[in-house]
């Protein structure tokens, strides 16, 4: 455990980074989960609308580097993959 007034204080806020980034990790996977359901439904418009949305999300997480840049743009890619394929 840290001893040193700054290292407390840095431990804090890396366990509330922490729980941040893992909310946005999880609604990223929600999301995509949904936009699968709405395909595997052959809900294209519904797709299509959530994927506007978890695009949006995984932009921000990338931006905020929760998320790899790479990982991001693969993760974008292959939901868009699979909603024009089901078109």
């Amino acid at each position: 455990m840290a001893n040193i007034k700054s290292a407390k204080k840095r431990a804090k806020q890396t366990v509330k980074k922490e729980k941040v980034n893992q909310t946005r990790l999880s609604e990223i996977k929600t999301y995509a989960k949904k936009i699968l359901k709405a395909l595997d439904d052959k809900d294209v418009n519904t797709a299509k609308s959530l994927f506007k949305v978890a695009e949006t999300k995984i932009a921000r997480a990338k931006g905020k580097k929760t998320l790899k840049a790479n990982t991001a743009s693969r993760q974008i890619s292959r939901l868009a993959k699979k909603i024009f394929a089901a078109k």
